[in-house]
């Protein structure tokens, strides 16, 4: 086991089984020393805990632990095809994507769920840039999706 999935282990989180694609995409694409990964939702043993917008159905702490889980699902994607998370020089850019009712406004303390999970996870190799954006819809009906881009040592 890697030294990032040690800390997981410690927070009591395990890597999942990377998500089966929804559609005519990969998990994850290798490009240089950079792992870009597609959207991941927030799926727990391929089903979504919760459905619904945030700031309606979702609350907003509801919604940055889903944000958590798909980060962890994001480090799955990257593990499939980095081989060891150990690997990981750099979370480079994280981008969320929160369903959001009209007036809610409050998509970057959502997303700093995925961000806090990749800091403990990777601690200085997890800060990064980021993305919070608030979006009418996401597939399944998802509060949140979170994709990652990292660099990876050879």
């Amino acid at each position: 086991m890697s030294a990032v999935e040690d800390r997981l282990a410690g927070l009591g989180l395990t890597l999942p089984a990377t998500a089966t694609p929804a559609g005519a995409y990969v998990p994850a694409v290798p490009s240089g020393s950079h792992v870009f990964t597609s959207g991941q939702l927030p799926l727990v043993e391929g089903a979504l805990p919760k459905t619904g917008k945030v700031g309606a159905e979702v609350t907003p702490d509801e919604a940055k632990e889903l944000a958590r889980t798909a980060a962890l699902n994001a480090l799955a994607a990257v593990k499939s095809v980095a081989g060891d998370l150990d690997r990981i020089v750099r979370v480079v850019k994280v981008t969320g994507f929160v369903a959001s009712a009209p007036d809610f406004t409050g998509q970057p303390g959502v997303i700093n769920g995925a961000s806090e999970l990749l800091g403990e996870a990777l601690g200085d190799n997890g800060v990064h840039a980021r993305s919070a954006v608030g979006v009418a819809v996401l597939p399944l009906d998802s509060p949140v999706e979170v994709e990652i881009q990292v660099e990876l040592a050879d």
